[in-house]
């Protein structure tokens, strides 16, 4: 673990420099030992890192640090366990425009692509902030597939996607860069919701392909 300062009232915590399941177990470990803790304005996890954001009228860099540090030592566990959730998806055709260069650049055919995608089960690894868009871990290596060159402007909410090593899916329409495979009809964003994402870290995810889908 390596602390940081990464303004003057936020620190970085870094666990590793690679994604791993044993460094973002780690993130969430600490994100749950640091909530709620008096001083402490807002945590940011990520891949493998946290940002911590603090009131510098309460708590200096060192503090802070040292804060992390016996936190960090004492959360053996990574919080609540995640909960299974089940998304439903119709993969390929107007939902899943990319299917088929995702099976071109996999050398499979566009139903081994679907099978494998939903015979994995995916780790939440963090939410975005902005959009509630879940980066989830555990995409089968040989669905690694580049992002597009040119983003597009409008993807539509639902939409299931791949971007490098990692599976995630819109819960919103917006501007994107990844490769869509597929869509789920599932709501994934509830405005009056608390919390308004459906998907929390450290949730375990299955994509299930609806009826009449080939797998």
């Amino acid at each position: 673990m390596t602390i940081r300062p990464a303004s003057d009232r936020a620190l970085l915590v870094e666990f590793d420099r690679e994604i791993s399941p044993a460094a973002n177990a780690q993130v969430r470990s600490l994100t749950a030992a640091l909530a709620g803790v008096r001083g402490i304005l807002n945590l940011h996890p990520a891949f493998a890192s946290v940002l911590v954001e603090f009131d510098p009228r309460l708590l200096a860099h060192d503090a802070v640090a040292a804060l992390v540090r016996e936190r960090a030592g004492a959360a053996t566990e990574a919080g609540e366990e995640g909960r299974p959730i089940e998304i439903p998806v119709r993969y390929g055709g107007e939902d899943g425009p990319d299917l088929e260069d995702v099976a071109r650049h996999a050398d499979l055919s566009a139903e081994a692509v679907v099978k494998s995608h939903a015979s994995a089960v995916y780790t939440v690894y963090f939410v975005g902030f902005a959009t509630c868009f879940p980066y989830l871990g555990g995409l089968p290596e040989r669905l690694a597939t580049p992002r597009l060159a040119a983003p597009r402007k409008l993807v539509p909410a639902g939409s299931v996607a791949i971007g490098g090593s990692q599976a995630g899916v819109y819960p919103l329409a917006s501007p994107g860069g990844w490769r869509l495979i597929g869509r789920t009809p599932l709501a994934l964003f509830d405005v009056h919701g608390e919390p308004p994402g459906l998907l929390r870290m450290g949730d375990r995810v299955r994509f299930v392909p609806m009826e009449g889908q080939q797998r």
